[in-house]
């Protein structure tokens, strides 16, 4: 994972507006080191959703789909307290679902945030899949496109390509109608320009 500490965006202001940064994207498509990489130059909190996930998996009482639905809840209060104490915040998680998409919107409007949703992209399925089998993954994270997280059930992944896909293909994705900003990212190109082109967006709106 990349250091933003150690390779800082040069003439991006440290401490800007105030910002909600909502990430998108598909398991192994980079999130995390965006995240990291937008962090420093942001000023802004990284919520990670499969940290949540996996802490309430860790514990083994509760079930795999369970744990899922009350992460996001603690995702949505943990954010709105970040948001309170007047912080920018950046929320790395995937973005498959309208409600997700929505609630985010939501909180930047209520807390006076400028929103921003960015879609780290990538639509080579075997890259994704290699990433994915590379990287030491958390509790909740799936090891490859076929490969489900080990607290899943086998009837809970028993499509796990098929969904995987239409992650890759259709997350949720603001429209015309949502007036937010947006933008997407060719996240199998370096890392550090990807920021770059994201901050120049941001720090020029």
């Amino acid at each position: 994972m990349a250091n933003p500490d150690q390779s800082p965006a040069q003439g991006f202001p440290q401490q800007p507006k105030k910002l909600f940064i909502q990430l998108s994207g598909a398991p192994g498509a980079g999130k995390s080191t965006m995240a990291e990489l937008l962090r420093h130059p942001t000023g802004a909190v990284v919520l990670d959703h499969d940290i949540i996930r996996s802490a309430l998996l860790s514990g083994n009482e509760i079930a795999f789909q369970d744990a899922a639905k009350s992460a996001y809840r603690l995702n949505w209060a943990l954010a709105e307290s970040i948001l309170k104490q007047g912080f920018s915040l950046i929320i790395d998680s995937t973005c498959n679902y309208r409600e997700i998409l929505d609630r985010g919107i939501e909180l930047a409007r209520l807390h006076g945030c400028e929103y921003w949703y960015v879609e780290c992209r990538v639509t080579d399925i075997e890259l994704l899949d290699g990433r994915l089998r590379a990287r030491t993954p958390m509790r909740s994270q799936r090891t490859g496109v076929d490969r489900a997280p080990v607290d899943a059930t086998a009837a809970e992944y028993s499509d796990a390509r098929a969904r995987f896909m239409r992650w890759v293909d259709s997350p949720a994705r603001p429209g015309e109608g949502d007036g937010v900003n947006s933008i997407t990212v060719d996240a199998t190109a370096n890392p550090e320009e990807r920021r770059d082109e994201i901050l120049a967006k941001i720090f020029s709106s």
